[in-house]
């Protein structure tokens, strides 16, 4: 007999894992789809991954379930590196009890969270599950619920990232709707509360899981989703990707990286690119592309509310946060899910520390009975409050129009933009021109009836408002600047701010209008 049965036992343990995980592997082969151990080798840079608690074991006994103890207990935890820099993750395994949530692999999870939270690291979940486990009962339920509590307190301190790759029902979807963004499989992952065979019991609506909880219905109608793959590598792509511009906690900046286009750079083509035409639509994406380092824009939420474009970029090396109101769509009006979607990632990116470049081409917010019932006041609140709480750098730059309340609301001096440009051509005004004739001359034209005299104040109000200088002369604009100059006027702007220093009152938190 060996003088330390304990390493016999631990060989056996190893050998039973082995087998298992091989047979995985090629089942995993066979449906296209990874298991969650390749998940995270693909996960994390080559050889780096450390796993934790691999052989942990549910400890229910109702139901047979003491027959059905699989080390590891369906979730897979641990550490490694990505692009170099530490990060905790999990995932997991569906071909265990359908990945479920039980008392024992939450506190896996709830362990390798804290360790994230402590070392400042980002965590990753790549989500597969059921929900909680039906066995469990309460105790199931409590797991899960601590990791809920886990989740809120690591939220603005580290940055969270969840991938759904394959079902994810009840408080399997709960857990990754407290993180920071959410990347889906087409095709393969699902959200949902309640599953297609609920609904169809409780409401007698027939609906399919794509059309309930989808890749596509989570990223282009609930917003659910930030980002959407083809496959699972390219999901984890996304994700390797995304966190190259975000940093390891809310007391660190983001990565710097090398860069090799000329920060002064000049654009010729863009001092014609906005139209002349303030009805004619452009895209904002190719101007956003022209002025960011070769030409690099990472889109967060591209199938939702398209009025609003966000996503990451680098300015000379340093990673940016992009807001910009898209006249190709809705004329880049802000509307209920624009502005919910914007306030968003203003609220991430002033928790980890990335600076903001508002792009503002905006008419208004969306008139309509359907944008007043559905709370456009409260949700273009919420975008106003996001950006007013930021203290982190804010450049705007006012391409064309900049109307109203939305004037004020994208990132306007009055809320504490930090430096704010605009182009020549730029119209800051209440309102557009034909709407503040009609008001302010309402009764003159309604006795006169003459198109002369319309002309005539049209043309007043364009050369009074129509142009950026009003603004300019009360230091509401800081620069006018032509748009060939774009990129190292925005450039320089960020390097000044780089010691920007701004507090807010001391207070637990605000009440955001939610």
């Amino acid at each position: 007999m060996s003088e330390h049965p304990g390493f016999e036992e631990f060989a056996r343990r190893n050998s039973e894992m082995a087998v298992r995980e091989e047979a995985e592997a090629e089942a995993g082969e066979e449906s296209g789809a990874l298991t969650a151990r390749q998940r995270l080798e693909l996960l994390f840079d080559e050889g780096s991954f450390q796993e934790i608690d691999r052989f942990v074991t549910h400890c229910c006994p109702d139901f047979g379930m003491e027959k059905k103890q699989t080390p590891g207990d369906a979730v897979i935890t641990g550490s490694g590196m990505i692009n170099g820099r530490l990060a905790h993750a999990y995932a997991h395994d569906f071909r265990v009890m359908g990945g479920t949530f039980s008392e024992a692999n939450t506190k896996k999870i709830c362990k390798v969270l804290d360790k994230a939270m402590h070392l400042g690291t980002p965590f990753i979940g790549l989500n597969d599950s059921g929900g909680s486990r039906i066995q469990e009962g309460v105790c199931g339920l409590a797991g899960v619920a601590s990791l809920f509590l886990k989740n809120t307190l690591a939220s603005g301190l580290i940055p969270q990232i969840s991938a759904i790759m394959g079902p994810c029902a009840g408080g399997a979807s709960y857990s990754p709707a407290l993180t920071d963004f959410i990347v889906m499989v087409e095709g393969q992952s699902h959200m949902f509360v309640t599953g297609p065979e609920v609904i169809k019991a409780v409401t007698h609506e027939n609906v399919s899981k794509e059309e309930l909880g989808g890749a596509r219905t989570h990223h282009q109608l609930s917003g659910v989703s930030h980002l959407v793959a083809a496959d699972d590598k390219e999901c984890i792509v996304l994700i390797r990707d995304l966190l190259e511009y975000i940093p390891a906690n809310n007391l660190e900046e983001s990565p710097v990286r090398k860069c090799f286009d000329d920060p002064r750079r000049r654009e010729p083509l863009l001092n014609e690119f906005i139209p002349a035409d303030s009805r004619t639509s452009y895209d904002v994406k190719e101007l956003i592309r022209t002025v960011v380092d070769e030409g690099s824009f990472f889109e967060v939420q591209s199938g939702y509310a398209a009025n609003l474009v966000v996503g990451f970029a680098r300015l000379d090396g340093r990673a940016v946060g992009i807001v910009a109101n898209q006249p190709a769509h809705l004329a880049g009006a802000l509307d209920t899910d624009g502005s919910r979607k914007g306030a968003r990632f203003v609220r991430f990116c002033d928790c980890f520390n990335i600076p903001l470049v508002t792009f503002v081409d905006v008419p208004g917010f969306l008139p309509g009975k359907e944008q007043e019932l559905d709370g456009i006041i409260r949700d273009g609140a919420k975008l106003l409050f996001a950006y007013c709480e930021a203290t982190v750098p804010k450049i705007s730059l006012i391409t064309r129009k900049a109307y109203g309340g939305a004037y004020c609301v994208m990132s306007s001096k009055h809320i504490r933009g930090d430096y704010n440009f605009a182009y020549p051509g730029a119209e800051i005004a209440v309102m557009g021109p034909e709407g503040a004739v009609n008001i302010i001359y309402r009764r003159e034209l309604a006795q006169q009836k003459d198109e002369k005299f319309l002309r005539e104040k049209l043309e007043e109000y364009r050369q009074r408002f129509a142009n950026p200088y009003v603004a300019a002369a009360r230091g509401y604009i800081d620069e006018i600047i032509m748009p060939e100059d774009t990129r190292w006027k925005l450039i320089m702007a960020l390097d000044r701010l780089k010691t920007k220093m701004v507090k807010n009152p001391p207070k637990k938190h605000g009440n955001m209008p939610l």
